[in-house]
């Protein structure tokens, strides 16, 4: 077991290298995990940075939309005002949907550089790659690009669980922990809808339309 914890540590850590050393990692290319940790955060980081630009256009988007149904309510155009306010409710969909994807990214981040701090990959990591899943999933549909950078990001962090628990002899039993991923998620959620009631103003209320107003609106869209 002693050996098994060196050649992690040496895996972990990096070993000092020399000139030769280094000519030979441009054909070997072997990365500590540390290295590879650093990795999959800096394209988290590059993917949250992203979202927080998507959603701005959002944001601009449901202003200029929230204002045009407020101009109907007052014009007293209810159809008008039902169609718009249906356009924001389906742009506040996708919003929520990017916020959760957004914290939840933000959390993986913090997981991530925790871990690489004290060095408990096969303890810790495992439920980060069940988020990573769980989060490609929720956003392949609505942003495809990032469900493709977070394919590539499990991998990597998938690949260094595996190996930090074959080098203490611990394999893939018991590395993956399900409460634990849903416990992130969780708290996602939870900060996720107070960013939406922070960015996004309720809507007013609009008076039900009549019958012969919402076939004219369904017509219409």
């Amino acid at each position: 077991m002693g050996s098994s914890f060196k050649e992690f540590e040496k895996s972990w850590k990096g070993k000092e290298k020399s000139v030769g050393d280094h000519i030979k990692d441009l054909f070997v290319r072997e990365k500590p995990l540390r290295y590879r940790l650093a990795m999959a955060n800096y394209k988290l980081n590059s993917m949250t940075r992203r979202l927080e630009v998507y959603l701005d256009r959002l944001k601009a988007r449901d202003k200029e939309l929230f204002e045009k149904v407020v101009d109907a309510l007052i014009s007293k155009d209810q159809t008008r005002a039902v169609m718009y306010a249906n356009e924001v409710a389906e742009l506040r969909k996708v919003a929520k949907s990017l916020f959760l994807v957004q914290v939840a990214l933000e959390q993986i981040g913090l997981r991530i550089e925790s871990i690489r701090e004290i060095g408990e990959v096969a303890a810790y990591l495992g439920p980060v790659v069940g988020v990573v899943k769980d989060v490609r999933e929720a956003i392949k549909n609505t942003l495809p690009e990032i469900g493709i950078e977070l394919g590539e990001i499990q991998d990597i962090l998938q690949e260094t669980v595996m190996e930090a628990g074959e080098m203490i002899g611990v394999g893939g039993v018991g590395i993956y922990s399900t409460p634990d991923a849903r416990k992130i998620l969780e708290e996602a959620k939870v900060v996720a809808e107070q960013r939406m009631k922070e960015s996004f103003p309720a809507l007013p209320s609009i008076p039900t339309l009549t019958q012969e107003q919402a076939k004219s609106t369904t017509e219409s869209g």
